[in-house]
């Protein structure tokens, strides 16, 4: 059955558009606080955002929510989207939530939703919870004593910083180091750069000046053209662009060349298999990652294992089948000896670690196997289902019998946003072309 609100990650839209308002806010609060309110204890939220304006709205209509039905909220502030589901463990919360729409404009806004143990929740979970607010919420509300409060949590910032500074060992410190680090003027402009100061890098900082408007503007892990810039301008080691929540990272070597998700992942699957830390006997990634991280991870005689875009995916393979390394090529990489989602700050300090251990140029270090030419197109689409349309299924199908069967297309919707993604990949980058915009021009045409 189709979702009303939930999509890939969370709720997601425009803010104050026609989806994502105060009012559903006040009944996500409702319905999710009604879903896991449980015991005879006071049952506790943690609401965590980043730094878009609207993020005070959502704030405050969710604790409003909550508290209408019995749930005591405590509030990050801004915080980065894993401190969240690290804090909701942390402090024995019966739920996390998280107000951000990441990588988005400023203008679109989200909410995500953790379970006590920091996971995000299950589609069947999630189902549960829009079944409840379409319902009728009165017969849920709090009366009296047992109405929720809401607090200030002034030490949150310090723990997830501290907790991100011990997934290094104690004999590891980055003095020596020249980072550059960009925040994307979003939720991690406080603690990312204090956690690498404190480990002893020389940090410069950008887009760490948020005023409500700017997150991921010309800034962050979408655009690391400007870390690139300031890398070169100061002449680092390395440049580290997160996002608007800072679940996910790109690299930039210190010549001011791009690292994607998929060659970062290659780095710690060598590292850790080296250090005899590596499950699962390989590592797991989507369908969007290069056939090229698929061909070295077989060269060491490791498994890629694929799901479909989103690091929720991601996770729940790498949960039921072992594994401990895992990622999307967009950055989002999931380490779970220490996390339950993607982390970007966490991502880097095992790159930095490995770094310092190796004592050679990121440039060395980060190119681990030669990508196969892959080609990946976004087309926007008002309304409707074009990949339904019989000219688009043709297209789709010609393309793969083009592409045969070393190489791979990958046409999908986007979870997040009214865009349909082309990925063509194959030792041929001319015919990689010509394929992705046949099915490109084919849904144009419809959409």
């Amino acid at each position: 059955m189709a979702r009303r609100y939930f999509g890939t990650d969370g709720i997601r839209g425009l803010a104050n558009g026609d989806k994502l308002t105060p009012e559903l806010a006040l009944k996500v609060g409702m319905a999710a606080g009604t879903k896991f309110v449980r015991g005879d204890h006071r049952n506790r939220v943690v609401i965590g955002k980043d730094t878009r304006r609207s993020g005070y709205m959502i704030e405050q209509a969710l604790t409003a929510g909550f508290t209408a039905v019995g749930m005591d909220v405590y509030l990050l502030g801004p915080m980065p989207t894993p401190a969240v589901a690290m804090l909701t463990r942390s402090l024995r919360a019966d739920l996390g939530v998280m107000i951000s729409a990441s990588h988005n404009p400023y203008d679109d806004n989200g909410i995500k939703l953790f379970r006590p143990d920091g996971y995000k929740l299950s589609d069947e979970i999630e189902a549960e919870i829009e079944r409840l607010i379409d319902s009728d919420m009165t017969r849920h509300l709090a009366r009296g004593r047992d109405i929720g409060r809401a607090h200030r949590d002034e030490e949150a910032r310090t723990r997830y910083i501290e907790y991100a500074k011990r997934t290094l060992p104690r004999s590891v410190d980055l003095a020596g180091l020249r980072v550059v680090l960009d925040c994307a003027n979003g939720a991690a402009y406080k603690v990312a750069p204090i956690a690498l100061w404190e480990l002893g890098a020389e940090v410069f900082t950008i887009g760490a000046e948020p005023d409500g408007f700017n997150i991921n503007h010309k800034v962050g892990s979408t655009a690391p053209e400007a870390v690139a810039a300031k890398v070169k301008e100061v002449r680092a080691d390395i440049g580290i662009a997160l996002d608007g929540d800072a679940d996910r990272v790109i690299i930039v070597d210190e010549k001011g060349h791009v690292v994607d998700g998929d060659q970062f992942m290659a780095v710690i699957a060598e590292s850790w298999l080296e250090r005899d830390m590596l499950m699962g006997g390989g590592i797991v990634a989507t369908i969007m990652s290069n056939l090229g991280l698929e061909r070295h991870l077989t060269n060491l005689g490791l498994t890629l294992e694929r799901t479909q875009v989103g690091d929720r995916y991601v996770l729940e393979t790498m949960r039921a089948k072992g594994f401990n390394v895992g990622g999307e090529q967009s950055g989002h990489i999931i380490l779970s000896d220490f996390t339950t989602t993607g982390d970007g700050l966490v991502a880097a300090l095992q790159l930095l670690g490995v770094l310092k251990q190796k004592g050679v140029a990121v440039s060395e270090i980060c190119r681990r196997f030669e990508k196969v030419p892959q080609l990946l197109r976004s087309v926007k689409f008002k309304s409707g289902k074009p990949l339904e349309h019989k000219l688009v299924i043709q297209a789709i199908a010609d393309g793969q019998a083009m592409l045969g069967a070393g190489g791979r297309l990958v046409v999908r919707a986007s979870g997040t946003e009214p865009v349909i993604r082309v990925m063509g990949e194959a030792d041929d980058a001319q015919l990689v072309e010509k394929v992705v915009a046949q099915v490109e021009t084919a849904i144009r045409e419809i959409a």
